[in-house]
């Protein structure tokens, strides 16, 4: 998945984080996560590497993160529950072992964007929580439209015009 956008919220309106999928297959897939505007600023703040004189959560958490000798392999939207969805951060450990590690989806991104690891989502996540692609809904509108307008033009006959 790649980021497609991040909207910071205000008073009544949510901040989102807008994932879409990677590969252009001709299918639009968006995924918007519903975030805290902290989280906006923060994912925001690693797209557009702003450097801060401390280091923020995330950026600490990087930092934490290769000290130990780990690296960040990837981060995964594993699940949605309503409107709470799921992640996981997947470390590579010093010794060579995997491990991955329950987190908030906003907290995961923010990390991924920082060290630069793709973002993954699971295709049930994908079912259950994309947006639908409404050029393909469009497109498929106007051509059961135009399927309708050409069975009517071929029952057509010259009675018809008497």
């Amino acid at each position: 998945m790649d980021i497609q956008t991040v909207v910071m919220g205000g008073m009544q309106m949510p901040s989102l984080v807008v994932l879409k999928k990677h590969e252009d297959d001709g299918q639009q897939i968006h995924l918007p996560i519903r975030i805290g505007p902290i989280e906006a600023a923060a994912i925001t703040a690693g797209i557009e590497e702003n450097k801060h004189k401390r280091p923020l959560t995330h950026d600490l958490l990087a930092s934490v993160i290769a000290e130990l000798g780990a690296r960040l392999v990837s981060i995964n939207i594993v699940d949605v529950r309503g409107t709470t969805f799921y992640a996981t951060l997947q470390l590579a450990l010093a010794n060579g072992a995997r491990t991955e590690i329950d987190c908030r989806p906003s907290d995961a991104i923010a990390v991924a964007v920082r060290l630069g690891v793709p973002i993954y989502a699971r295709e049930q996540v994908l079912d259950t929580a994309t947006m639908p692609d409404f050029k393909k809904v469009e497109k498929d509108n106007e051509a059961q439209e135009l399927q309708a307008f050409h069975d009517f033009v071929e029952g057509l006959s010259p009675e018809d015009f008497a």
